[in-house]
């Protein structure tokens, strides 16, 4: 019956899509006013819930926004980020991918290629970068906690061109540039000749957990085209985030 009653409570808090009072919520559940109170603290304590404006109404917390994002599945992030990335992939003229945080890695889980066939480009292809060297996992990296950071530094890490850091403190000074710019680079670390940009995706106060990032020629990438393209891909970041937001939206 307890728990019954957290979830009518997170249900209806959720489906207002707006910040409900105690009055509200206890006149939708029928609850007596102090076992209603007492509830609503229990999802505060354990930041399911939140009341922003501390002013007695609540909203869903970011915990439970982590929660139903750690279980939407790949296919509908795709699917709900594919057009944004399609449009970026067309204006650029260069392959624009979404990776993903899962379990400790970074995996690139879609791409989207320019859509003009006459044109050459770079397909970054699916699945595992390594954390130190790939643009798409040092930019989710670089908002990570300091725990998951000092994880990354204390793994042997591999040397995949002359151009790939591997000494601790020159990857926590990268880190760190990459907060203050807002987007990360990987120019020939992993490949050379190719080199990459991407930038977070922030979704609320939930932290990064996703990138979005474009590929090319190490000739293209040059450090002005980099920088032009990696303040381009904040703004796509955005556009990016809340896609991925209204599919958790549309799926609960």
């Amino acid at each position: 019956m307890h728990f019954e009653r957290l979830i009518a409570l997170l249900e209806l808090i959720a489906a207002a899509g707006r910040p409900v009072s105690v009055a509200e919520l206890q006149r939708a559940t029928n609850l007596p006013r102090p076992t209603c109170y007492r509830l609503l603290q229990t999802l505060v304590q354990h930041r399911l819930i939140v009341a922003p404006n501390d002013d007695g109404r609540y909203l869903i917390g970011d915990r439970l926004i982590r929660i139903a994002l750690l279980g939407t599945s790949d296919a509908d992030i795709c699917q709900a980020a594919a057009p944004v990335l399609r449009k970026a992939a067309a204006q650029l003229g260069d392959s624009v991918f979404l990776s993903r945080l899962r379990r400790g890695e970074v995996e690139i889980i879609h791409v989207e290629p320019p859509d003009d066939p006459s044109r050459p480009y770079i397909h970054p292809g699916l699945g595992r970068r390594p954390l130190h060297a790939c643009s798409c996992a040092k930019a989710i990296a670089a908002f990570a906690e300091p725990a998951f950071q000092q994880q990354l530094l204390n793994d042997d890490l591999a040397r995949f061109t002359e151009h790939t850091k591997t000494r601790p403190d020159d990857i926590r000074t990268e880190l760190d540039a990459i907060v203050r710019k807002g987007y990360a680079e990987c120019n020939q670390e992993i490949e050379t000749g190719i080199a990459s940009v991407a930038a977070p995706v922030r979704l609320g106060n939930v932290g990064v957990t996703f990138s979005v990032g474009a590929t090319g020629s190490a000739r293209k990438f040059s450090t002005h085209y980099r920088e032009r393209i990696g303040k381009r891909l904040t703004e796509i970041s955005e556009e990016v985030s809340g896609a991925i937001q209204l599919c958790n939206l549309v799926e609960a």
